[in-house]
C-alpha cells in the first residue's frame, strides 16, 4: 500500500514537518483503516510542532480528518468496509491512512462531502460545548466572540445566533469583520483599529457581557475580563497569541467572575456525548443553518505551508490538508 504521512523528530517551526513513506497495519480488534481524504489543521497541532504541548518524538501531528473505511478488526460493528466517517481525537490523522478506534468513527451523511466533513469535528464540537456547556447560551444573552471570522470563531458566532444570543466580534481587519457580520455578529470591532474596551462599551454598554469566547490568549485576555458582566464567564480556550500569564483570583473578586480553560476531550467523555454534539451539528448543516467554511486547501506534503499560514492569523475558515485524489 502507497501511503505517507508528516512526522516530525524534533520541535520547531514549520521546517520540522517532514513528508514520509509509512507502513499500514493490520487493523487490530475493535480498530479500523481509514484512507484520509482531508485533515483538519488545527492550532493544537501547531503547539505540538513547536514543542509548547510536550509529544513523544518522533510523532505525527494531526487528531481530525474524514476519510472512507478501508478495512476493519475483528468485534467491529459500528462502522464497515466503505463507509464514509469523519473524527476527531485519533492520533496521527496527518496522513494518508489512519487506524482509529471504530467507536471514535463519526457517520457522514451522503449529502455532505468529505471535506466538508473533515473540517466540522474539531472547531465545530469545540463551538458547541462552548455555547451549549460552559455557558449555555439563551435568548437575550450577550456574548464577545474573539478571532470571529476564524475556524472556530465564526462556528461559536453562528451556533450562538442559533441559540437566540447577541453576538459582538472582533478580530483584525474589516474583510474578516465581514465574514463576522454574515455569520450573524450584530456588533463588530477592528481591534487593530479600535481598542477592544471602548469598542465593547460603545456597542453594547459598561460590563455587559455574558461571557467571553476567547481562542486568542494572552493578546485579548485583560480586554474580555474587562468587559464582562458580575458575575460573567471568562473561557479562555486557545493560545493563538500565546499562552495567558498566571492569573491571581483576586483579579476575579471585583465582579466575582468566572474563570474557566475547557477543552474539547473532556466534553466528549461517552459515546452519548459526541454521538449528540454530532448530530446536532450535522443537522445544523444539512438544514444550511450552519456554514462550514472551507478557507484553504494544501496537499498533505505541504503541512508546514499550512501552519506558516495558520500560525500567521492571516487565515479564515478552516485549513485542510488533502491526501485523498
Amino acid at each position: 500500500m502507497n501511503a505517507h504521512a508528516i512526522r516530525m523528530t524534533t520541535t520547531g517551526g514549520p521546517e520540522v514537518l517532514e513528508y514520509v513513506e509509512i507502513d499500514v497495519p493490520d487493523p487490530g480488534p475493535s480498530q479500523a483503516i481509514v484512507a484520509v481524504q482531508a485533515s483538519g489543521v488545527n492550532f493544537i497541532d501547531t503547539y505540538h510542532r513547536s514543542g509548547l504541548y510536550d509529544v513523544p518524538l518522533p510523532f505525527t501531528p494531526g487528531s481530525e480528518g474524514a476519510g472512507v473505511v478501508a478495512a476493519v478488526g475483528t468485534d467491529v460493528e459500528t462502522v464497515a468496509v466503505g463507509d464514509r466517517v469523519a473524527w476527531v481525537g485519533v492520533a496521527a490523522s496527518y496522513a494518508s491512512h489512519v487506524v482509529a478506534d471504530a467507536g471514535m468513527l463519526l457517520r457522514v451523511p451522503d449529502d455532505v462531502d468529505l471535506e466538508t466533513a473533515a473540517a466540522i469535528p474539531l472547531q465545530a464540537m469545540t463551538a458547541h460545548y462552548l455555547i451549549t456547556d460552559t455557558y449555555p447560551l439563551a435568548p437575550g444573552d450577550t456574548c464577545l466572540v474573539h478571532a470571529a471570522a476564524g475556524g472556530t470563531g465564526r462556528l461559536i458566532v453562528q451556533m450562538a445566533r442559533l441559540r437566540g444570543a447577541r453576538v459582538v466580534a472582533t478580530a483584525g481587519s474589516d474583510e474578516k469583520l465581514e465574514l463576522a457580520r454574515a455569520g450573524g455578529a450584530e456588533h463588530l470591532i477592528n481591534y487593530r483599529e479600535t481598542d477592544i474596551v471602548a469598542g465593547v462599551e460603545a456597542a453594547v454598554g459598561r460590563d455587559a457581557i455574558d461571557v467571553v469566547y476567547d481562542g486568542v490568549g494572552a493578546a485579548t485576555f485583560e480586554a474580555g475580563l474587562a468587559v464582562l458582566r458580575p458575575r460573567g464567564v471568562m473561557a479562555t480556550f486557545g493560545n493563538a497569541s500565546g499562552p495567558v500569564p498566571p492569573v491571581s483570583p483576586l483579579s476575579l473578586m471585583p465582579k466575582s467572575l468566572f474563570l474557566t480553560r475547557p477543552s474539547l476531550f473532556s466534553h466528549l467523555l461517552s459515546d452519548d456525548e459526541r454521538l449528540g454534539r454530532w448530530n446536532e451539528i450535522i443537522g445544523w448543516v444539512q438544514r444550511g443553518e450552519l456554514e462550514i467554511r472551507v478557507g484553504h486547501t494544501w496537499h498533505l506534503a505541504e503541512a508546514g505551508a499550512a501552519h506558516h499560514a495558520l500560525e500567521s492569523r492571516a487565515t479564515t475558515g478552516k485549513l485542510l490538508l488533502i491526501a485523498g485524489s
